[in-house]
Formats: C-alpha cells, sequence, structure tokens
C-alpha cells in the first residue's frame, strides 16, 4: 500500500466518523477534506478547488435561487393552502392527497423547504381535524424523499449524477430520465402507505398535546408559563432606575428574562400604547429603565426575590401574570421551530443575541424527548428544538421571512401578516419555474446554463432581491458538495475507486451485471444510513462508473442506481433533514422509522432492481 493511498483512506475514514459524529458541522468537514488532501500533496491545489467551479455545484446554488423565489412571492404557500382544501376531514382521502401532492411538489423543489412550508399547516390541520400529527408527518416527509426521484433538479444527488457521466465522458442524464422509475416508486410508496403504513403509524394523542396547540393562549397554559413569570416594579429607591438593560445584569446575575416592560407614557418609544401605559417588548440592552416602570420577569421565585432584595425594587407577589399581560392583538407567544440549516444550531440563546437580533424573547425549548427547558440562556440548540417566543406579532410572523433558519408554527394566514411581501410576483415565478423545466427538458439549454438564466430573471424581476437570493442559498450543502468532490478524485488518482470496483466485480460480477447493480444499490442505501444523501452520491458515483465500465453496461443505469438509493432514506430520522424536522412536532422514536421503513425501503429496492435494468437494457 503506497503511502498517499494510506493517507487519502485515512482523511476518508476520519471524514466519515466525523459526518457520523457531527463533532463537527459537515460544511467544515467538506473544506477540511479538500485542504488535507492539497497539504499532504495528494491532490493538486488545482485539482482541490475544482470542486468550486464544478457544474453540480453551480447548478444546485442557482437552483436554491430558484426555490427562493418559489417561497418569498408565496407560490408555495398557494400550493400548500390548495393540499388542504382538497384534503378534507376523512384521514384516508387526507393521507392520499397529502402524499400525491407533496411527492408532486418535491419533484420540482427541494423536499426539506416542501416539508418545512407544510409543518405549520399540518399541525393546525391535525388540531381542528383531531388527528395526532403523528399520522400524518411520516408519510409527508416520505412523500417529499420519493418526489426526488422523479427529476433531474428534485434533489442534489440527481444532479451530482448526471454531471459525473458528463465529466466521464458519457451521455448525461435529461431532466425526464428519471421518471418512469420514479413515478413508479412514488405509486408504491403511496399503495404501501395506504394499505400497510398507514396501520403501522403511531398515535400518540398524549404525547402530542405541546404540538396540536393553535392558539398562543393553550401554549401559555401548555408550558406552564404563569408559574415562572412575575412582576417587578421599580420604585423611586430602587438600584434599577437609570440603569440600561445590559447594566443591570438581571440576566447573567439572577438569571431572569425580561419578557416586557410597562410603563407610564402618554408616547411611543417602541413599544404599543394601551389605554396611558406603554408596553414595550422590543428589550433592547441600551434601553434605559425609568421609576414606576413594571418589569414582567421569568425565573425561578426565589431569583425574583434575591433580585428584588438586591436591587430594591418592589416584588409584586400578590399580581400574579396572566394571559391578558402577555397575550393581545398586537403581542402574543408562538412556537418556533429551527430549520436543519438554521445557522443557530450548535449556538446558546445568548450567543446569538437572540432578543435583539429578532425582537422577541425565548420563554422555553421544547425538546423531542418531550423536555422542557427554562433556563435557556446557555443551553446550546439542537435541530427539531421547539421555541416558544413572545413579542410583537409583526416580529413573530418576520421570522417566516427567514426560512433558512426557522418554521414558524400555528396557522395565523402567513400572507396576511406579511410573511410573503412580493405575492404579486408568484404568476411570473411560475411561468418562469416553467421555463426553466421546458428548456432542460427539449434540451434547449443544459441543467447549470438553465438553472443559472433562470434564478438571474427571479433576480432581475423582482421575484426575490440579491440578498434574498444569496441567503436561499444553502452554503453549508454548497461547500459540503465542493468540498467532498475533490476526495473523489483523490481516491481515483490513489486506485481506491478502481480497487473498490473490482472488488465489487469479483464478489458479485459472476452473477451478472443486476447483481452489481444490485450491491450497488444496497451500497448506497447503506451510506445514507450515516451520510447525506450529497456525500453518498459524490463518494460512490465513481465506483458505479468504474463498475460500469468494467461489466461493459450502460453507466447511466449504475449511477441512476447510486441516486435513487441515496434518496430512499426512509430508516433513520437522523439520516436526512427531512425526517429529523418531523422528529420533535410528530413526537416520534426511532423505532417508527425502522418499522415503516425498512419494508417500505426493501419494497422500493425490488422495484428499482426491476426497472432499472429494462430501462438500460442491462
Amino acid at each position: 500500500m503506497n503511502v498517499e493511498l494510506l493517507i487519502t483512506l485515512v482523511i476518508l475514514v476520519v471524514a466519515i466518523v466525523l459526518f457520523i459524529t457531527e463533532w463537527i458541522r459537515p460544511d467544515v468537514v467538506g473544506l477540511g477534506v479538500v485542504l488535507s488532501l492539497m497539504l499532504t500533496g495528494v491532490i493538486s491545489v488545482e485539482a482541490g478547488l475544482a470542486g468550486f467551479s464544478n457544474k453540480a455545484v453551480i447548478s444546485i446554488g442557482a437552483l436554491f435561487i430558484v426555490g427562493g423565489a418559489v417561497f418569498h412571492t408565496g407560490l408555495a404557500n398557494v400550493f400548500a393552502v390548495q393540499i388542504i382544501r382538497l384534503a378534507g376531514g376523512d384521514e384516508k382521502r387526507l393521507l392520499l392527497v397529502l402524499m400525491v401532492s407533496v411527492s408532486f411538489a418535491g419533484s420540482f423543489i427541494s423536499s426539506t423547504g416542501t416539508v418545512a412550508l407544510l409543518l405549520p399547516a399540518m399541525m393546525s390541520l391535525s388540531n381542528r381535524l383531531n388527528i395526532p400529527p403523528s399520522r400524518l408527518l411520516i408519510p409527508v416527509a416520505y412523500s417529499a424523499l420519493l418526489g426526488g426521484t422523479v427529476t433531474l433538479i428534485a434533489t442534489p444527488p440527481n444532479v451530482i449524477a448526471s454531471d459525473a457521466l458528463i465529466a466521464a465522458g458519457y451521455s448525461g442524464l435529461s431532466f425526464f430520465s428519471f421518471t418512469p422509475l420514479g413515478v413508479v416508486l412514488v405509486g408504491a410508496g403511496i399503495v404501501y402507505m395506504m394499505l400497510f403504513g398507514e396501520k403501522l403509524l403511531p398515535s400518540r394523542v398524549a404525547q402530542t398535546d405541546v404540538q396540536k396547540v393553535e392558539t398562543p393562549e393553550q401554549l401559555f397554559d401548555i408550558y406552564n408559563l404563569p408559574e415562572r413569570m412575575f412582576r417587578i416594579q421599580i420604585t423611586a429607591d430602587s438600584k434599577l432606575a437609570g440603569l440600561t438593560v445590559s447594566e443591570a445584569r438581571l440576566r447573567s446575575d439572577y438569571g431572569l428574562n425580561i419578557v416586557r416592560i410597562q410603563r407610564r407614557s402618554a408616547g411611543n418609544n417602541g413599544g404599543f400604547n394601551i389605554g396611558k401605559r406603554e408596553v414595550i417588548t422590543h428589550i433592547e440592552p441600551e434601553r434605559v429603565f425609568q421609576v414606576g416602570d413594571v418589569l414582567i420577569v421569568q425565573g425561578d421565585v426565589e431569583a425574583v426575590q434575591n433580585a428584588s432584595q438586591a436591587l430594591d425594587a418592589d416584588f409584586m407577589a400578590t399580581e400574579t401574570v396572566g394571559q391578558k399581560d402577555i397575550i393581545t392583538s398586537e403581542i402574543g407567544i408562538a412556537e418556533i421551530m429551527l430549520r436543519p440549516r438554521s445557522e443557530l444550531l450548535g449556538k446558546t440563546i445568548r450567543e446569538v443575541n437572540f432578543a435583539s437580533s429578532y425582537h422577541v424573547t425565548v420563554l422555553a425549548i421544547k425538546r423531542h424527548n418531550s423536555e422542557i427547558i427554562t433556563d435557556i440562556k446557555d443551553v446550546p440548540l439542537r435541530l427539531g428544538d421547539m421555541m416558544i417566543v413572545q413579542g410583537a406579532w409583526g416580529d413573530i410572523f418576520a421570522m417566516k421571512k427567514r426560512r433558512h433558519d426557522f418554521v414558524v408554527m400555528g396557522e395565523p394566514e402567513a400572507e396576511q401578516l406579511g410573511a410573503f411581501s412580493r405575492t404579486d410576483r408568484a404568476p411570473l415565478v411560475m411561468v418562469l419555474l416553467i421555463l426553466m423545466i421546458a428548456l432542460i427538458a427539449l434540451n434547449i439549454l443544459e441543467l447549470t446554463t438553465a438553472s443559472m438564466l433562470v434564478a438571474l430573471l427571479m433576480v432581475l424581476t423582482g421575484c426575490v432581491t440579491m440578498d434574498e437570493a444569496y441567503r436561499s442559498i444553502d452554503w453549508k450543502s454548497i461547500m459540503l458538495i465542493a468540498g467532498i468532490l475533490p476526495m473523489s478524485t483523490a481516491l481515483e488518482q490513489v486506485g481506491i475507486i478502481t480497487l473498490v470496483s473490482e472488488s465489487v466485480v469479483s464478489i458479485l460480477g459472476a452473477y451478472g451485471p443486476i447483481a452489481v447493480l444490485a450491491g450497488l444499490f444496497v451500497m448506497g442505501l447503506s451510506f445514507t444510513l450515516v451520510l447525506s444523501n450529497t456525500a453518498t452520491a459524490v463518494l460512490l458515483m465513481p465506483v458505479a462508473l468504474f463498475t460500469a465500465n468494467a461489466m461493459d453496461v450502460q453507466p447511466q443505469a449504475y449511477a441512476m442506481a447510486i441516486a435513487v438509493s441515496a434518496s430512499l432514506a426512509f430508516i433513520s430520522p437522523i439520516s436526512t433533514p427531512v425526517t429529523t424536522l418531523i422528529m420533535t412536532p410528530g413526537n416520534y422514536r426511532f423505532k417508527d422509522f425502522m418499522k415503516i421503513g425498512v419494508p417500505l425501503t426493501v419494497l422500493l429496492t425490488i422495484i428499482s432492481l426491476i426497472l432499472l435494468p429494462l430501462m438500460w437494457g442491462i
């Protein structure tokens, strides 16, 4: 074994361990991989940086912008509303309409975006129809993943497969190359869920109460907020008078969270006038306390007593905090869920200056193990965390616009509350989306050119601003793909790809090309249990092409096998952001995905291994 081969294997193994453990963010791991390969001389600097100019990376980035315009103009929301209207109140019919509609949407926009968009509506619908969310969310997530097998642009592995074929000198995959197989897989998935999977879905009504709530008043009671909220009045002798919020150090010294300030005022100073009193919900660090201010604080009663005594403030113990103090037509509370690519993951409320950045106060965090955390200032945020926030309704629903970070739960109409600012551009976005599909499907332009053109048109026509376009791009995915692609080059250069391909052929080759196809498919399924579908596609695509060449079969069949197997991530809730996103709202357990996902995966694998040889003449 030569030195370069050994170095490459070590880097690969370390990267896989880091991907599995998530000790380091995946995009950082990707950049670490390419830098390690360049520093050790396994690949040249030019080869290492080639990933950033790869057509797949550019195409995926442009498609993120197109998807961003679909969301920002409310076009996706219109689609979601129509799904709900068609579904009706019958659970069987609801499942059928949802699965058909979501798989269709997932064929053209990202599966994660589709599920994130529908999640608040699903929770509200669950409450209105008295159907546990656990009966709805797995079918929705699985449908979105199945939609990724239908078209070329549906998911990054499909794009990676096509570009890998072209780079190797073969014909790429067309827009509808996946469609015959994808449509059958979607149909089989729906039939399975309607006949068998539906019986395996859990019904945990008692455990989903927190998730089923629709009104702020219910949230107030369910999170036991009154038990941790108290009033403190600043008297003339109080040490708080004249201090700023940051100087008072109520949070750092006493663990108290200021929810709002009520002050006698005839004017408006950043709050809302209620009679002769002003309610201030924007608790900026520089805001100055005044004599007579009544603070509603959140924390332990002992901490409130200690703070009141130390600061000579009046603890108004007999005046309890009720719903009307926290919830009005102008201010309220809501549940906010973190998205899979949120920039807040791994950070604490204190580190991100949550109150200053978003003008809302985090009152509690609920995790999928039903743990409710109220001492939240130093708790690192995790994927799937549900935060209950308090603030002005306008500020709460402004968080809807930060789609890469948050999912705002509850069902006040998003459009009426200003979540979508350019709804008049929605028809134009539809036209441009159809244009892109036509350009690619009719082979007028290749995917990279068509997606870049339409993304630019989205910006030029005002469907999305340039800043929003940048925010629409999942930079973590882009950096991950760009960093991992050179690993494929390194694996090929040092001979590992050849070694793996020869091993696959020597073990399965005697049983024919279909057996080899099956081996690659199972390999793809196995990798997605521990790696993202994107990383799986990048690492295994060279193996598929070399193996196809060794077996003298159509390489498109083997490339498609890897892309499709990477999309069938049904077994583990942590193998894809789509299933991780529904874990908390559905109160699911790991075994739920195993119980429903294993039979579905086996069924779809058998179908794929029958159809792929027929499609490509193996």
